[in-house]
């Protein structure tokens, strides 16, 4: 009894310390941002500030369009969850329940998309953006104009995939059991009616898992719309970053300030979904 006290214990102290080693740089970033100039550049690193001095927010609110680049960020954000939460819930919902010819060819060339990194098609999907038919000046052929390039539709429709979505919901749908498509097959219930009135409603856990995940990987994302956007109208959070840079010199107090703003709706976002994100990811069966 005493040996396995001494084992939790070992366990809860070395998870402490892993806690505190992840969150050292949000705690750095943080106090950062307290900071005044002439504390950032001093020669001795000191990890708390002298005062809690709000110039840095300040400074970093008045620079730029900010109500602009957070209103691009959540439209984008909230515009890719509900999309990819919709075609991979009903993808998922396909492979897992559905019995149709070549599932399981198609399900391994979406295990194949898993294992490939989003820089390998990035420059496809950028000259499928750009040059889509009849719009944005473009002719028939996709030559002629802009296509997608600096629209919402053009930064969104990439992100609304994924793979892993797809697997996730899969692995949660092959949970239920058989008895349910039975019992919904007798009640005069097709397959769209079973996924909408059965399925999609006992699907709240695998959902928030999904939207956790989806919403904090867009809102972080800085790649994708630097190779879409050339507009101040169109730029988001994480690109507004680089206002504070330039050639010779970086406002490490302003930028660390407008981080921190930037990285509050996701904390908020995991706080009231990690119940669910931790019984979501239970339920797949991935440890």
């Amino acid at each position: 009894m005493k040996r396995k006290k001494r084992l939790h214990m070992i366990w809860i102290v070395c998870m402490a310390v892993v806690s505190l080693i992840i969150l050292l740089p949000i705690l750095v970033m943080i106090l950062t941002s307290f900071k005044t100039t002439g504390e950032i550049n001093t020669a001795v690193f000191h990890f708390l500030p002298e005062s809690m001095n709000l110039d840095n927010y300040k400074a970093a609110m008045s620079t730029g369009s900010w109500l602009i680049y957070f209103r691009n960020s959540l439209v984008i954000t909230l515009v890719s969850i509900v999309f990819s939460l919709l075609f991979n819930s009903v993808a998922g919902y396909a492979f897992a329940r559905l019995h149709f010819k070549g599932s399981k060819v198609l399900f391994t060339l979406l295990l194949v998309g898993l294992m490939m990194p989003p820089q390998v098609t990035m420059l496809p999907t950028f000259l499928i953006m750009a040059r889509f038919p009849l719009i944005g000046g473009n002719d028939i052929l996709g030559f002629g104009g802009s296509g997608l390039m600096n629209t919402f539709p053009g930064v969104i429709i990439p992100l609304v995939s994924g793979s892993f979505g797809v697997f996730l919901s899969k692995q949660f749908y092959e949970n239920f059991p058989r008895s349910l498509d039975e019992a919904a097959m007798l009640d005069g219930a097709g397959k769209w009616k079973t996924y909408f009135y059965i399925y999609l409603p006992n699907s709240k856990v695998i959902l928030a898992t999904l939207a956790l995940l989806k919403g904090s990987s867009v809102w972080n994302d800085y790649l994708w719309p630097l190779v879409m956007t050339n507009s101040v109208n169109m730029r988001t959070v994480q690109l507004a970053l680089t206002m504070f840079r330039d050639e010779s010199t970086v406002r490490w107090g302003p930028m660390m300030a407008a981080a921190t703003l930037i990285s509050l709706p996701m904390i908020l976002l995991f706080l009231c979904a990690q119940k669910y994100f931790v019984q979501g990811v239970v339920s797949t069966g991935i440890k």
